[in-house]
């Protein structure tokens, strides 16, 4: 990147242009039509804890015009904190707010399969268009067959041509892998989607393999980390964290590579993995609703076990998005 130019300046030059069909409202869906930049919607919470419902709207006006999908009520939208009745009402608000501009694919996943079913069921009542899940968290190591029977009891209970099932492979929170042999054996059990947050681009290729014979499968990249490579491998879409608070450099990230200009989509992967490095600087979602303040977002707060990031951490994640020319 040319250091005299600010990144604001810069972004600037790549077409606001995004791939996404508006002919229809998103009550329903295939499997692969969920594409392009979806973040994981974050949620909003009162600083007791409560649901702060103008937080979630702000957050989806703020990013809708950017993306091309979500995916809530998971890691960022700290779906595990919650109720099942609370995630249900946190859903129903994300969707009213939506009004079937772009599809919402809510994750339903839970440490049991009955209550990811009852999710999944609301979800699909509700105008979602589609669910995702992760592996069964606090059951850690499951044999295989017990993934598979897990995923195939949802798969049962809502599944149909235009509401798909994503699975969600994330080991690092799950500890529990789908592995290519079980997606093999959902995908021929009518499975069409997984999300793969993995961060491995040869897992990545071994979930290509596994899903070869099902060309309408839909294997989407779980971070904006790996864009280029994933989308090389031949991801359609990236569930990318960032893109609650910077969906914008997402966007025209995903449309220069759409459009052949390679040189300017790297140039932007470099940057995103600066911002990356910047919230991590401690808790990422707490960090990332204190980066929605700094953009003028009433982003609200997260909820505990987060708690705010202090002020000195504020001010340094402040001063390197600064000099990054991100915010003011």
């Amino acid at each position: 990147m040319n250091p005299s130019r600010s990144c604001c300046d810069w972004l600037c030059d790549v077409s606001p242009e995004r791939k996404r069909c508006n002919a229809k409202e998103y009550s329903l869906m295939k499997a692969q039509e969920f594409i392009g930049v979806i973040p994981p919607l974050m949620s909003s919470f009162t600083p007791s804890g409560d649901i702060y419902e103008a937080g979630i709207r702000e957050i989806v006006r703020f990013t809708l015009p950017h993306v091309n999908g979500y995916y809530p009520i998971g890691t960022y939208g700290c779906g595990p904190f919650m109720s099942v009745t609370e995630r249900k009402r946190m859903l129903d608000i994300i969707l009213d707010e939506v009004n079937g501009k772009i599809p919402v694919v809510a994750h339903v996943g839970a440490a049991g399969t009955n209550p990811m079913i009852d999710l999944a069921k609301h979800a699909k009542a509700a105008g979602a268009a589609g669910v995702g899940a992760i592996s069964p968290y606090y059951a850690p190591n499951l044999p295989e067959e017990n993934l598979y029977r897990h995923f195939a009891s949802l798969f049962d209970a809502v599944n149909d041509e235009e509401f798909p099932v994503f699975v969600y492979n994330n080991k690092h929170y799950s500890q529990n892998t789908i592995t290519p042999n079980v997606l093999t054996r959902l995908a021929e059990y009518g499975l069409r989607g997984c999300k793969d947050s993995s961060f491995d681009l040869v897992n990545f290729f071994l979930f290509q393999d596994a899903v070869a014979d099902y060309p309408d499968f839909n294997l989407i990249v779980g971070t904006e980390a790996i864009f280029m490579g994933a989308f090389d491998a031949g991801a359609t879409g990236m569930v990318c964290g960032m893109g609650n608070i910077f969906p914008e450099i997402l966007a025209k990230m995903y449309t220069a590579y759409l459009t052949g200009k390679r040189e300017q989509a790297m140039e932007i992967q470099r940057l995103i993995l600066r911002i990356r490095a910047i919230t991590k600087l401690g808790p990422t979602v707490p960090i990332m609703h204190a980066i929605l303040q700094m953009r003028g977002i009433d982003a609200g707060h997260s909820r505990s076990p987060f708690i705010d990031i202090d002020e000195g951490t504020k001010t340094t994640v402040q001063q390197k998005l600064q000099e990054l020319g991100l915010v003011e």
